[in-house]
């Protein structure tokens, strides 16, 4: 009675998470992270055998790891795609904060595991690298300060940034890992450029950047022994640049066959830094050409899809993301063809460890959260109503 009197309610219906996440993210991302996660590991039984045969383990232990921590980490990265760009700009708050007093703390408690560069946390089951866990945080903290510090009255964010971009650089440069402080400072001068910096401004911090290579050159003995490597017109072939360049000769365009490759017996950090070296001997130019295609698509979609947002914030968190993650493998891979000095940079999803393939979760878990497409107009009709 009461139905035919006043109505019947109108019942609402609530579309279930995921559906709705799966329609607002980027497939093609999705699908291209997924694949390389897939390489990762194919990689990594080509790669990691001989290591766990040295250290008298399981023929795939380190794989059997790395499968561990790619389902985490690809957990952790579905998680925070699904959150909002606010409560992602929370999660990295609380995260960079963590990681920050990891880092300072490093000098004291961490390890080198005998490679000349204190990085690590040993635990004994497992070692952890703060510096690849604190590059997401960074990235969204110091958007979060440029965006604020263009607001009308807001803070001077874009000095905060860059004083918190140099104190990491600091702490980095101390390990030394003048890599990780390069992948920082690249990450902070993409988002102060899209965040509309003066070319000439930039041109000075480049000149800053030189002059502290120069400094780094002639008082690191580490920096300096990587830089004549790097500068060396002949490299020695017992050297792990000569074995990465000599397996990546061998490859040619199409490999010398599935475990036929023998670079991964003599290179030390084959299933790591050099994992690009083990894909190109084993499966050829083809191989190396797709993992390239792969890294482009996540990082060209992604700023596409970041140039129609209109929130300032998330605009330079989601550029400085992607530049990081894209930026982060071809250096790796322009390490082991010699294109660069040796960083001991992983590529991203593909390398061996723990710490790498998590926080490349992390990170890739914020971009995937800030290009959803969310209701709003586009950018352009905001230029179109100001020009009316």
């Amino acid at each position: 009675m009461t139905e035919m009197v006043h109505g019947a309610v109108p019942v609402r219906t609530v579309d279930p998470i995921l559906p709705r996440w799966w329609r607002t993210i980027d497939v093609w991302t999705m699908s291209c992270i997924l694949l390389l996660f897939a390489i990762g590991i194919l990689l990594g039984l080509a790669a990691s055998p001989p290591l766990a045969s040295r250290n008298g383990l399981d023929p795939f232990y380190y794989v059997s790891r790395q499968a561990f921590f790619g389902v985490v980490s690809l957990a952790v990265m579905l998680g925070i795609s699904m959150m909002t760009p606010q409560l992602v700009r929370r999660l990295a708050v609380l995260g960079f904060a963590g990681a920050f007093l990891a880092l300072a703390l490093l000098p004291i408690f961490g390890t080198d595991f005998g490679k000349g560069a204190v990085r690590w946390y040993s635990f004994g089951f497992a070692s952890v690298q703060p510096s690849e866990f604190l590059k997401p945080g960074f990235v969204v903290v110091a958007a979060w300060f440029m965006a604020a510090g263009m607001e009308p009255s807001g803070p001077p964010g874009r000095m905060w940034s860059f004083a918190l971009a140099i104190t990491i650089v600091m702490f980095l440069a101390l390990q030394p890992d003048f890599g990780q402080a390069a992948l920082v400072l690249f990450s902070w001068g993409v988002m102060y450029f899209v965040g509309g910096a003066p070319m000439l401004l930039l041109a000075g911090l480049a000149g800053a950047v030189v002059l502290g290579g120069t400094f780094a050159y002639n008082n690191s003995e580490h920096f300096a022994r990587r830089i004549d490597g790097f500068l060396s017109a002949e490299v020695a072939p017992n050297t792990q640049l000569g074995y990465a360049t000599n397996a990546i000769r061998e490859g040619g365009f199409f490999g010398v066959g599935v475990g036929e490759g023998q670079v991964k017996w003599s290179l030390p950090d084959a299933h790591t830094d050099f994992i690009i070296a083990v894909a190109a001997e084993e499966y050829g130019l083809i191989c190396v050409m797709v993992i390239i295609a792969l890294y482009g698509t996540i990082v060209v979609r992604s700023l596409l899809r970041l140039m129609k947002e209109r929130d300032t914030f998330i605009r330079l968190a989601g550029t400085g993301l992607a530049c990081a993650f894209g930026v982060q493998a071809m250096i790796n891979m322009g390490v082991a063809v010699r294109l660069l000095p040796a960083k001991g940079m992983t590529l991203p999803f593909v390398s061996y460890g723990g710490s790498s393939v998590i926080a490349s979760g992390i990170a890739l878990g914020m971009l995937l959260a800030f290009t959803r497409t969310r209701p709003q107009g586009g950018i352009g009709d905001i230029l179109l109503r100001r020009g009316r």
